[in-house]
């Protein structure tokens, strides 16, 4: 996997896995929403997979998460955060709450204890449906799930960045998941109207 940051000609920062366009910090309300709709719902100790620019994190901390770790595969995006090549970036993970881990997602929150988080939110990659890395279509999967979901406390929630509204997530979310919902997000990327979405599964069966 080799991820690329660089500086657009309109000035935004565009980052690509594998040659492929996963976000830039020009249009970040959906990685902002997936943060915003934990807390929203009280959560105050969150696993986060996927540290991207830092946008998810950047809302956690400014809405008032007590802990925040994050699941990052990828060393150059933690290093282009820490030397402030990404704006922001040494602040955000000096914050003694943000606890950033290198590693595989999977393997960070099997390592949590049970029932020891309010929220567990995954951007990972393009969503479930749209895989850049296809070893990441497994974080996507009822074994995985049902990992997260024994990781919450017993009102928690699981919040899934994706694409495109995923059917296949939903009946996931819902094997683990008394409640399911999700949330379009309406984005503009480069002149064009798209949509991102939000899946969310509460209170672990």
């Amino acid at each position: 996997m080799t991820a690329q940051l660089r500086r657009r000609p309109d000035g935004a920062l565009e980052l690509r896995v594998n040659g492929v366009f996963v976000m830039d910090d020009a249009e970040t309300e959906s990685e902002r929403l997936l943060a915003r709709v934990v807390l929203g719902l009280g959560a105050r100790e969150v696993l986060v997979g996927g540290l991207g620019l830092g946008f998810t994190l950047r809302e956690l901390l400014d809405g008032g998460a007590e802990r925040v770790v994050v699941a990052e595969i990828e060393p150059a995006l933690v290093t282009w955060l820490s030397d402030g090549t990404v704006p922001g970036g040494p602040a955000l993970l000096a914050d003694e709450r943000s606890h950033v881990v290198i590693g595989d997602v999977r393997e960070i929150v099997a390592a949590q204890p049970p029932g020891s988080l309010d929220a567990i939110v995954l951007d990972v990659d393009n969503g479930p449906d749209f895989l850049v890395y296809e070893q990441n279509a497994g974080v996507y999967e009822e074994d995985f799930v049902a990992t997260c979901a024994a990781r919450l406390r017993p009102e928690g929630h699981l919040c899934v960045w994706s694409m495109a509204d995923s059917p296949g997530v939903r009946n996931v979310l819902a094997a683990s998941f008394h409640e399911v919902e999700a949330y379009e997000v309406p984005v503009r990327l480069q002149e064009r109207r798209e949509s991102y979405w939000v899946l969310r599964g509460s209170r672990p069966r």
